[in-house]
């Protein structure tokens, strides 16, 4: 078992095998379509480029006011991509956030899992790493390729079944994404005895979260 610090993020680490199972089951799509207008965008400027996600506060409010909060606060500038999933060509994943450290962490929050918002882990979708339901705190990963049904609830799943919680999209920059998954992995780093090979050999830092004025 991980340190405790590591506990919201360590769930993620069961995410590749699920996906490396049936590679072809869930087929590449585009980045989703963009969402309402009215939604609140948040500027990710990156080492790598720029990234901009919509957050959807109407269907997943708990989980993306929590991101919106940690941006706010400024709890994410200068934290860093510290792990990179490629299971295949355009499939896999990018994880940033606090990296446990409980100075930059937030209380938990409550489980929103994708059978009660309707928002799921298709292409550049944001979702929020977690232990138990309602363990999430501020380490958040982005989708690359549609990782339905692994990353949402499934009664048909092992465990809990609720999934991750799934609560915006990436509306410019799935390029930066991209490259980023695709950065040399240091085969022998881990963030505290975990993600082996999955730790990028130059993680991309994260300069600044800001929202974006309607």
């Amino acid at each position: 078992m991980t340190p405790l610090a590591l506990a919201s993020i360590a769930l993620f680490a069961v995410a590749p095998a699920v996906a490396q199972e049936a590679p072809g089951r869930a087929p590449m799509t585009e980045a989703a379509a963009e969402p309402d207008a009215d939604l609140p965008r948040v500027a990710i400027q990156t080492s790598a480029g720029p990234i901009v996600v919509a957050l959807d506060t109407e269907r997943a409010p708990i989980t993306a006011n929590n991101f919106l909060a940690y941006v706010d606060q400024h709890k994410l500038d200068g934290v860093t991509f510290y792990r990179t999933v490629k299971v295949q060509d355009r499939f896999g994943f990018v994880q940033f956030g606090v990296n446990g450290d409980p100075v930059l962490s937030l209380p938990p929050i409550r489980h929103e899992p994708t059978s009660e918002t309707g928002v799921h882990h298709v292409s550049g979708t944001l979702s929020i790493a977690r232990l138990e339901p309602g363990s999430a705190r501020g380490e958040f990963t982005i989708m690359v390729g549609d990782q339905r049904p692994g990353f949402d609830a499934d009664p048909a799943a092992p465990g809990d079944k609720l999934g991750y919680a799934a609560f915006g999209h990436v509306v410019e920059g799935m390029d930066v994404v991209e490259r980023i998954m695709d950065a040399p992995v240091d085969p022998a780093a881990t963030v505290r005895g975990a993600f082996k090979g999955e730790v990028p050999a130059t993680p991309v830092k994260v300069i600044s979260a800001t929202r974006l004025k309607p």
